[in-house]
């Protein structure tokens, strides 16, 4: 019944055609032909099938991956203002795809996307904010869009908002909390929050010093290939907290993290003489 509505033009119909065919449902899945249906519809101004036909573009689903067609579709649904498109649009501007670098641009599609509530694009207008990308450099507000995604449950910025606390950036210094968002994360796997909370056991920051949580957390976020956690490892084996003391082990993680490029594992690898 879609395919005969579409063939006659009706364009929610070519638009629900072309998802059946992009998810295989009762038909075999074809992004060819959902990109065909995605077309017609978004030809017509329909916002859903600009944005899909935009993500196949971008993905190379069905057709041959194209970021300058996925930004010309982002656009066209962003400016209806459909959030996920703004999203995606501000993230091509960030990282330079099928369009020349723009951090302002970038910050812009975040905040009409932040507005409306994406915790994704609340995530990334924090960190345009508190590293100062495409807007004015703002630590206070950038906790308040970093606290919203947080919330919602994005890990990157429990992890962020974790680090605005734990060094008082825009935000009145607690130790405490910023341990608890950086628990948030790493309970979820995410391997900056795992090694974020291994320093605080490691230091006593906001929970007692506990060298075998801190070993436990650096561990989980190693395994990910962290190179700062790979690094925090070593020192563990090195000096035997939380893990009995075992150089060999503690130059095995030092020369993993040196692979990363990280300076504390080089100057530890030089200061042991195993270069």
């Amino acid at each position: 019944w879609y395919r005969k509505a579409a063939e006659q033009g009706y364009v929610e119909a070519q638009y629900n055609l072309g998802v059946c065919y992009e998810r295989g449902l009762g038909i075999t899945q074809d992004y060819t032909q959902a990109v065909n249906w995605y077309r017609k519809a978004a030809e017509q101004g329909y916002v859903e099938a600009q944005y899909n036909l935009g993500v196949c573009y971008e993905r190379g689903l069905g057709i041959t991956q194209d970021y300058t067609q996925a930004v010309n579709w982002y656009r066209k649904a962003a400016e209806q203002g459909y959030v996920e498109a703004q999203y995606n649009l501000g993230v091509c501007y960030i990282n330079g795809y099928g369009v020349s670098q723009d951090y302002a641009q970038a910050a812009e599609w975040f905040y009409k996307a932040a507005e409306q509530e994406l915790p994704e694009a609340q995530n990334m207008l924090g960190l345009c904010l508190i590293y100062g990308q495409g807007v004015n450099k703002d630590e206070k507000e950038a906790v308040h869009w970093f606290r919203k995604a947080a919330e919602k449950g994005v890990l990157e910025a429990q992890n962020a908002l974790g680090l605005c606390l734990l060094h008082g950036q825009g935000v009145n210094k607690n130790e405490t909390e910023a341990a608890d968002w950086f628990r948030k994360a790493a309970e979820k796997g995410y391997a900056p929050a795992q090694n974020n909370l291994g320093v605080c056991y490691h230091n006593s920051t906001g929970v007692r010093q506990n060298y075998t949580e801190a070993f436990d957390w650096y561990r989980k976020s190693a395994e990910q290939g962290y190179a700062k956690a790979l690094f925090n490892l070593g020192t563990c084996y090195e000096y035997g907290q939380g893990v009995t003391k075992d150089y060999t082990q503690a130059v095995y993680w030092y020369r993993k993290a040196a692979e990363q490029g990280d300076a504390d594992a080089k100057s530890a690898l030089k200061r042991l003489g195993v270069e």
